[in-house]
């Protein structure tokens, strides 16, 4: 019988007693358990009563037959292995987290970007980062900055630049932006419109809020575009902005990425490419400045731009680390925006 000493709870038991302690409340058999977790029997037996003795209660009841587990023991025997299962987990985040593209990456992408670079994005964890827990997260700029600083995010996908301390971006590629008509519109499958044109037509462009919005108000003001010119706000999406055009209500502008999948199959539409040098955007991935995984995340960038290949966009292959803050003020707020 072991000894209620009061005094003896205040003790922290093992991690050794409490698997000597599970194992024999599985097998109820001391040498089978010791066999069991690689332990010998006297070790196995010793650390049991050293369990009972820092715990102040008695756990098994020994026979020279068989062992039972008492009373006590049968409720903290459920305890022991729920604390050994979780001690498992820890050990099997921590190696997780030493261990590259391995665990959670929760990576917040714009609406304007999701739908185009997601394939190539999925596609390359599935077949180079298996052992990766990508959870994707669909948002405007302003909340994924947000979810970022908060340490709800781990990485961007959105356009840039955005002036932001304290993120640092990932320069992916720059993409051309088309212009998207209805099937006769003048400008329909011209490859040579220059910017001038944008000045009088009638621009139908997403919510505020987004992006591109914004980045499209911009490329008409270096095209001339005044003010009061005619622009109509009507659309949620690119998939409705896109159809309205159709419709015979205006004219968009487009990031080439989206064109195929957005205006592909519809005859209703035609596109047009304006001359060199084109109004164009960059796309970035962008992450904490300092963050403990920066290194992994240089690499996925790496790797991403690597299967970029196949879309109609303009690899960066030199892109480095680029701190938001120090970008260009006027530039930046327009991507900001989104």
């Amino acid at each position: 019988m072991v000894a209620m000493n009061v005094a003896n709870r205040g003790k922290q038991p093992s991690l050794a007693q409490l698997r000597a302690f599970a194992a024999v409340s599985e097998h109820l058999h001391f040498r089978d358990a010791a066999a069991a977790i690689g332990m010998s029997q006297p070790a196995l037996s010793g650390a049991v009563s050293a369990l009972e003795e820092a715990l102040g209660v008695q756990l098994l009841e020994r026979t020279t037959r068989k062992v039972l587990l008492s009373p006590a023991g049968e409720r903290l025997a459920v305890r022991a292995r729920a604390v050994l299962d979780a001690v498992g987990e820890l050990l099997e985040e921590a190696e997780a987290v030493r261990a590259p593209f391995t665990g959670v990456l929760r990576l917040g992408v714009i609406p304007t970007v999701a739908p185009y670079l997601l394939p190539s994005v999925l596609r390359l964890v599935h077949e180079r980062y298996p052992d990766l827990d990508l959870q994707v997260h669909e948002e405007q700029t302003s909340s994924l900055l947000e979810g970022l600083a908060a340490g709800r995010l781990d990485l961007l996908l959105l356009a840039v630049p955005l002036g932001v301390p304290g993120v640092t971006e990932l320069p992916l590629f720059d993409e051309d932006f088309v212009l998207v008509t209805y099937d006769d519109h003048w400008l329909g499958g011209r490859q040579d419109i220059p910017r001038e044109a944008l000045r009088e037509l009638p621009l139908l462009l997403l919510d505020e809020g987004h992006c591109l919005r914004d980045q499209a108000l911009d490329i008409c003001r270096e095209a001339g575009r005044t003010e009061g010119a005619p622009v109509t706000t009507t659309a949620a999406g690119l998939s409705t902005l896109v159809q309205l055009v159709a419709g015979g209500l205006g004219v968009t502008l487009l990031p080439r990425t989206a064109v195929q999948v957005e205006t592909g199959r519809n005859p209703a539409l035609a596109t047009g490419y304006f001359a060199d040098p084109a109004p164009a955007r960059r796309v970035a991935l962008a992450m904490r400045t300092g963050a403990a995984r920066q290194g992994e995340f240089q690499q996925f960038a790496g790797a991403l731009r690597e299967a970029l290949g196949d879309l109609p966009v303009r690899v960066l292959h030199d892109g480095g680390l680029t701190p938001s803050a120090v970008l260009p003020a006027a530039s930046a707020e327009a991507a900001a925006a989104g």
